[in-house]
């Protein structure tokens, strides 16, 4: 397993994009490669799909592969898919994408895996304190660090604002679906992050998402506690932050076997 390389697919509402990563420099080492995502976007769908955004660049036998999801993931399973199709929920998405590709694949949550790419490579790295990243896109992702340490799972974009999730008030989606302006969206984040300030106390937080190309629009209008900065990595965040963690969960997977190993053998020796 290279020390260097590995690879990444971020699968999304609207896309599937994933590349190779330098995992030296936190940066693709090709240009992605990003098909729609299926509509309706069911797993029949969209695993062939991620194995032929993989297939595209054949990556070398046994690279670990990270693959994010945008809902709740534990250990390969989704749990939750409100942006993608409910048929999702109980899928052992680890499981079918192994099978389908032939590669040592680790799913985690979309979110997450750009809060790990910013944190290795990015606007948190060697940050202590209480990190918040939150993704603007179809939905709102949220990845919360706290001295180094991904808590997952979170679902901030579901904080209840008005009665309203806080992603139909504050996505980048939310300024088409309801017709918001520039300034009116504005005040929505600014009414947002004010609340996830409240609840948090985060000492930095990033912004990542498509839309954090657009930063200079938005990022300077908001008035809060902690510095808020766009995410360094930009919309590539998930597919290095998901490159980052197959790697460091095959490495350890590797360990725990050899240690296992280990132990039975000295078990038999003692046998003997």
């Amino acid at each position: 397993m290279s020390k260097k390389r590995g690879f990444g697919v971020d699968i999304g509402g609207s896309g599937i994009k994933g590349a190779p990563v330098d995992l030296k420099k936190g940066a693709l080492r090709k240009p992605r490669h990003r098909i729609p995502t299926p509509k309706p976007a069911t797993p029949e769908a969209v695993v062939p799909a991620v194995a032929d955004v993989i297939g595209h660049f054949e990556p070398e036998p046994g690279t670990p592969v990270g693959v994010t999801f945008p809902g709740v993931v534990r250990q390969g399973v989704v749990l939750t898919a409100a942006n993608v199709d409910d048929s999702w929920v109980g899928v052992d998405l680890q499981s079918l994408l192994r099978e389908e590709t032939g590669y040592p694949v680790y799913v985690l949550n979309d979110a997450d895996a750009a809060g790990y790419g910013e944190f290795m490579y990015g606007g948190a790295h060697g940050r202590d304190g209480v990190i918040l990243l939150a993704t603007l896109g179809t939905g709102i992702g949220t990845a919360l660090i706290v001295d180094g340490v991904i808590v997952p799972n979170t679902e901030f974009g579901h904080l209840q604002i008005d009665g309203h999730d806080a992603e139909h008030y504050a996505a980048e989606s939310a300024r088409e679906r309801h017709g918001l302006t520039d300034a009116e969206w504005i005040a929505h984040l600014q009414r947002y992050f004010s609340e996830m300030e409240n609840l948090l106390w985060p000492d930095l937080i990033i912004v990542g998402g498509g839309v954090s190309k657009d930063h200079e629009t938005f990022l300077p209008h908001l008035r809060l506690r902690a510095p808020i900065i766009p995410a360094e990595l930009f919309n590539e965040a998930g597919i290095v932050g998901a490159a980052a963690f197959a790697h460091r969960a095959a490495r350890a997977e590797a360990k725990a076997a050899q240690r296992a190993a280990e132990a039975l053998a000295d078990s038999a020796d003692d046998e003997d």
